[in-house]
């Protein structure tokens, strides 16, 4: 329900164009901190499936940062900017390439930088953390993950759930509409006949993410590209914020052990807040999320 009726803040973004190494690209949309342009730190902020730098939870963060001397700079993978992306695959779970070209950018503007990611977002956040840690672009200071389904497939098969079906059909909807335009495009290389008739991500991530991103299934996918194999290699500090009552996510979505074992490695499992559902606190004028998530950054 805070997801749902969470005010909509307006933003004035600046946006900027990151041509890709393929020939592909992503759009950044950036909002400077108050009375500033020239600030050194920035909020890179990644959206959850389907969303974009227009998400509330996004314009959220943005005005919990209104105020402050960071900017925020919010990713819209692939095909995610109002405009459909040029090669024949779009983003996915466990695209931190992209991440790391955006970074590559950035880094001519920040000296430091903090990730931020919400749902989707932070698991690509967390796996870019940990699979290749010495590689880590060296502006990146820090990292959250909020609402994140760090087990790809206990997550997938969570969504897909008798009691999850509003939240299936609207991902499966909001998934076709991409691929129907993506295959006029491609006509060859893509069938979009019956994908609207797809009943789950076991389905849908089986016929297109995983082939079209050289996976050999949709189970290969997600456990190829789930954070959770990553966690223990983290070396700069991340937060995890992940509510138990959250309808997408596994248990091992909540992985206590690796926490323990990782100094770089924090995490905050609050009974309540359902899926970036979680309420405003009007004394800091921020988000639960934010505020916790904040707090942390800051102190960093």
């Amino acid at each position: 329900m805070p997801n749902l009726s969470r005010r909509r803040f307006p933003v004035r973004y600046r946006r900027d164009r990151v041509e890709l190494g393929d020939g592909d690209f992503v759009d950044l949309d950036t909002m400077n901190s108050e009375g500033s342009e020239s600030s050194d730190t920035c909020v890179l902020a990644l959206h959850g499936l389907e969303g974009s730098s227009e998400a509330p939870y996004v314009k959220s963060l943005a005005k919990a940062l209104s105020g402050s001397d960071w900017d925020l700079v919010a990713m819209n993978m692939r095909g995610c900017s109002e405009e459909l992306n040029r090669t024949l695959r779009f983003y996915h779970s466990g695209e931190t390439g992209d991440l790391g070209e955006v970074l590559s950018v950035l880094e001519h503007r920040y000296r430091r930088l903090f990730l931020f990611g919400f749902s989707l977002g932070g698991n690509v956040v967390l796996k870019y953390m940990g699979e290749n840690p010495s590689a880590i672009n060296p502006i990146v200071k820090g990292a959250v993950a909020v609402s994140a389904p760090i087990d790809l497939e206990g997550s997938a098969l969570k969504i897909g759930e008798k009691e999850n079906r509003f939240y299936m059909r609207r991902f499966i909807r909001l998934l076709s509409e991409k691929v129907e335009a993506k295959a006029k495009v491609y006509p060859e290389e893509l069938d979009a006949i019956g994908v609207r008739d797809l009943q789950s991500f076991l389905a849908f991530d089986g016929r297109y993410t995983a082939p079209l991103n050289g996976y050999l299934s949709a189970e290969d996918y997600w456990r190829k590209c789930s954070a959770l194999n990553w966690l223990q290699d983290i070396r700069v500090p991340s937060l995890l914020i992940n509510a138990r009552n959250d309808p997408f996510l596994s248990e091992a979505c909540f992985p206590e052990s690796v926490v323990l074992e990782n100094s770089a490695l924090y995490s905050v499992y609050p009974n309540r807040g359902g899926h970036l559902g979680f309420p405003s606190r009007r004394e800091v004028d921020r988000a639960w999320h934010e505020a916790v998530a904040l707090r942390f950054l800051e102190e960093l």
